[in-house]
């Protein structure tokens, strides 16, 4: 059945085990962002499930805004145009070192073995004769997002680690290349566009499978990539997954209800849990702040801020 269409079916029995409707008097309606690096139209149908549980959940008219890149997101959620977001540790890090009072982390999305980490990975095409980053030396090498965790600040600290020179085009690499996103990199990788680039993934699960969850199972239930024609050349030590966050000035009512939700939303709907967290997953579970610490220490030495 079409998950759109299941989720639809889903929504009466999946509210009706939750309390009442808040008051529209409270707010008048409910603003979820979806950062970048998938195109528009994936991003909305992946998360229409989730959209119309709000909706009936609310009682008011729930938006899903689809930012162009990574700070469109940040930026609604630190102006307080949007209420909730699935941020990467990075850009949560970038909301809280602009004002920590804008924004609260919740819950995180749990991998089957029930960690809640992932990897930041450098991949090239299998033809390429490139298997690892001494292969890559002098050749064009796609980054996705400067707001992306996996997607560039990891990157930006580990891979000079390993090979002792700077990410400026001509170092190291040849070139440098921001494609806008994980989609965009892992396409431009394929196509042959760039010669490596790195993504996200979970590290768990079969490679030819997109791993479990991350942006090359998207990649691959799109059917954008053949990953047998993709190989793996580095993997970043664990990242912690980013939050799931919400917009502190939120009546109280409403930030529990939608906890409530994102937290049973595996168990209610596992396929409207798939496209939320973008593959396999063992469902929410509540965070804190604490758990991205070092990650904004990070971004501040690495970014400024």
């Amino acid at each position: 059945m079409n998950r759109l269409i299941a989720a639809a079916m889903a929504t009466t029995a999946l509210t009706a085990t939750l309390t009442a409707p808040v008051s529209a008097q409270e707010i008048t309606e409910f603003r979820i962002g979806l950062l970048g690096g998938e195109n528009a139209q994936d991003r909305l149908a992946s998360n229409e499930c989730f959209r119309a549980y709000t909706e009936e959940l609310l009682g008011v008219p729930t938006r899903l805004f689809t930012a162009a890149d990574y700070n469109g997101v940040i930026q609604g959620l630190i102006g307080g145009t949007l209420d909730m977001a699935w941020l990467g540790a990075s850009a949560y890090a970038a909301v809280y070192v602009e004002d920590p009072e804008a924004v609260e982390p919740v819950l995180v999305k749990t991998n089957l073995d029930g960690s809640f980490t992932y990897h930041s990975i450098g991949f090239a095409r299998a033809d390429s004769g490139i298997t690892s980053l001494a292969d890559v030396k002098g050749k064009v090498f796609g980054f996705g997002d400067p707001n992306s965790t996996s997607g560039y600040l990891i990157p930006s600290v580990e891979i000079p680690e390993a090979t002792g020179a700077s990410m400026e085009s001509g170092d190291y690499f040849g070139e440098v290349k921001f494609t806008g996103g994980h989609e965009q990199t892992i396409v431009a990788v394929f196509n042959g566009d760039i010669d490596a680039g790195v993504t996200w993934a979970d590290g768990l699960g079969e490679w030819e499978d997109g791993y479990n969850s991350g942006a090359l199972r998207r990649a691959v239930d799109a059917g954008l990539v053949d990953m047998n024609e993709l190989v793996e050349i580095w993997k970043s030590k664990p990242i912690p997954e980013g939050p799931i966050v919400l917009r502190k000035a939120l009546p109280e009512d409403v930030k529990a209800k939608m906890v409530e939700l994102t937290a049973n939303l595996h168990a209610t709907d596992p396929d409207c849990a798939y496209g939320v967290a973008a593959g396999e997953t063992a469902g929410f579970t509540p965070i804190g702040h604490d758990a991205y610490e070092t990650i904004i220490e990070i971004r501040r030495r690495e970014i400024g801020g």
